[in-house]
């Protein structure tokens, strides 16, 4: 935690005023913790990447729904996005994301190369295969284990074609 909070302390703006922290790696992995615990110790907001996904299937299409978050704030407009009801199957109310001092982007694809340019930091989150899925399980219930298995082949190729672990600035492993 400490070296993610000296990592952004150490760069400058780089998201309109603000700075803006990519929390990535794959599903079960940590990101959500590391976030939480990021936003306890900054009063940072945190825009999970579950709620911008088009479901078990969205996370090749999530790109334009992060871009429209993200080119307002750089531009130092509040972004905005509807967040998916992943009960219901379909995107719900509207949220707006005011520019802040630090923005917390996490999830599966928030290292996306698309906007590298805005994120100050980029963290990798890892641990076992083993331990992921049964994190996953536990959250979502065994009756998701083909589609826990079938996102994780999506984030395989997603990670591969982007580079994203190379690509961190830091690697941390739970």
């Amino acid at each position: 935690m400490t070296a993610v909070l000296d990592l952004l302390a150490a760069r400058e703006p780089t998201l309109g005023a603000g700075r803006l922290l990519c929390i990535d790696g794959p599903a079960g992995s940590g990101k959500t913790t590391l976030a939480g615990q990021v936003a306890e110790r900054t009063g940072a907001p945190v825009l999970r990447m579950d709620d911008l996904y088009d479901g078990w299937r969205g996370l090749p299409t999530v790109g334009p729904h992060v871009l429209g978050i993200l080119e307002p704030l750089a531009a130092g407009a509040p972004g905005r996005y509807r967040r998916y009801d992943w009960h219901a199957g379909a995107y719900a109310e509207e949220h707006v994301v005011a520019p802040a001092p630090l923005l917390v982007l996490e999830g599966v694809g928030s290292g996306s190369l698309a906007w590298s340019s805005w994120a100050t930091a980029l963290v990798w989150v890892e641990a076992d295969a083993e331990v992921r899925l049964a994190r996953g399980l536990a959250r979502d219930g065994e009756e998701y284990r083909d589609e826990w298995r079938q996102w994780s082949e999506d984030e395989q190729v997603l990670f591969a074609r982007e580079r994203t672990r190379e690509r961190a600035d830091l690697v941390l492993r739970t």
